[in-house]
Order: structure tokens, then C-alpha cells, then sequence
């Protein structure tokens, strides 16, 4: 009986480690596709005014360098924060109801110490606001607890995969949550998956139909993920 040969896989662009990523041999994206992408979608859209700061961080700029007024940079907590209140909600939201949080607190440890419905107050024109204050307060006293004082900075000097590890032990934080404070907030190669992304990616033949968003969210980051951030 003859065997059939077995099909060779394709190779990895250059540049790319496959042994590194959830689907060995599969060969798309290389980095010219996903420059042709951002291209297309810069075109179409133009670059989104609200990720201009962290554009001009990635480029190891601040808004004044660009022209604009000097604005304080968001702390890796609020960046947490921020990213758990746009869960089932807009960003435009979103930021209204951290503005409101940070208005009724000005720490952090207020919240912490507040036993009223306060923070649920605060936050609730951004939807789910006794589900979302829970959160927001179970992950404050965890890390006080933990660290002794109620601050992320730390993450700064640890690794992707660290990262992870350290924010996932959360309730109702999830890949896309963790991915997008490593991208935006800790300026590190990651890329949030949505069910958009994944439906996307899939029908352009950049992930095997198979593929699902928590193993997507694995990809490694050669390229560079955050596409839109390459001037």
C-alpha cells in the first residue's frame, strides 16, 4: 500500500517564530498585510481622536510635543478601571462614568472604605453599575491587600505573559480587558479579540476557521499588534 505523502505546511513569514504561536503553520498575517490593513482602515477612517495620547506615548511623546494642552497620563489602575466600565458599553460612556467615580473619589481608597452605594452611583449612567462597582471594589481591596497600597504601577516592569497572570486572577476581567491595558496603558505588543475581530480575522483567512478568541488572543507580537499606532 502506497502512503500518500503528507501535505507540507506553509513556512512562517520571515521574522516570525512560529514555535511561538497557536497555529503552527498557519502563514497569514504577515506584517505587509497587516500594514495594508491599517492603511485601508486609516483611509477610510482617519485616525481616531480618542487614541491620540496613546499614539504620541508610543512614539515617546506627550500632547504638549504635538501642540496640545498638557494632560495628566492615566495610571495603569485607571486604565483598568476605565477599560472594566466600557464593558457592555461605549467608550464615550465609559469615560463619562470614570469621570463620575473619580469626581465622588478622589482616591482610591475611598472607595475601598465607602460602605454606602456611592460608587454604584457614581457609575451608574455607565450601565451595570452594581455588577461593575463589585468589581471595581473587589479589585481595589485585592490589591491593597496584596501590595500594600492601592496601585498597579508594578506591571510596568513585567512581562506580557506576567501581565496576564496578574490581572486575570480578577473577577470579570477577561482577555480582551487584559489585552487592552497592555496595549494602551503598559504600552506592551498585545491585541484585544472581540467577537468582531474574530469573525474578521477568520473570514480574511488570518486565523483558521477553528480558531477561538481566548486562543487568539495568544498570537505572538511579531509584528508589532497595535497596528494603528505606526505612523
Amino acid at each position: 500500500m502506497t502512503r500518500k505523502p503528507k501535505r507540507k505546511l506553509p513556512a512562517s513569514p520571515a521574522g516570525r517564530d512560529s514555535s511561538m504561536e497557536p497555529y503552527h503553520g498557519h502563514a497569514s498575517p504577515s506584517p505587509a498585510q497587516c500594514l495594508a490593513v491599517r492603511d485601508a482602515l486609516l483611509a477610510f477612517h482617519g485616525f481616531p481622536d480618542e487614541f491620540a495620547p496613546f499614539r504620541l506615548r508610543r512614539l515617546g511623546l506627550s500632547p504638549e510635543d504635538d501642540g496640545g494642552p498638557p494632560a495628566p497620563r492615566p495610571t495603569v489602575l485607571d486604565g483598568l478601571v476605565i477599560t472594566l466600565l466600557s464593558q457592555n458599553s461605549t467608550d464615550a460612556i465609559s469615560r463619562r462614568a470614570f469621570a463620575s467615580l473619580k469626581a465622588a473619589f478622589p482616591s482610591w481608597d475611598q472607595v475601598v472604605d465607602e460602605e454606602g452605594k456611592g460608587l454604584e452611583d457614581a457609575i451608574r449612567c455607565g450601565g451595570l453599575a452594581a455588577t461593575k462597582a463589585a468589581r471595581i471594589r473587589a479589585i481595589l481591596r485585592g490589591v491593597r491587600e496584596t501590595r500594600g497600597a492601592i496601585c498597579l504601577e508594578y506591571l510596568q516592569e513585567l512581562s506580557v505573559d506576567e501581565v496576564k497572570r496578574e490581572l486575570s486572577r480578577f473577577k470579570g476581567i477577561g482577555p480582551k480587558t487584559v489585552a487592552c491595558v497592555l496595549m494602551f496603558y503598559l504600552q506592551k505588543d498585545d491585541f484585544p479579540v472581540d467577537t468582531h475581530v474574530l469573525r474578521i480575522t477568520t473570514a480574511i483567512g488570518w486565523v483558521p476557521p477553528t480558531a477561538t478568541r481566548e486562543k487568539r488572543s495568544q498570537v505572538p507580537r511579531k509584528p508589532r499588534a497595535p497596528m494603528l499606532f505606526v505612523p
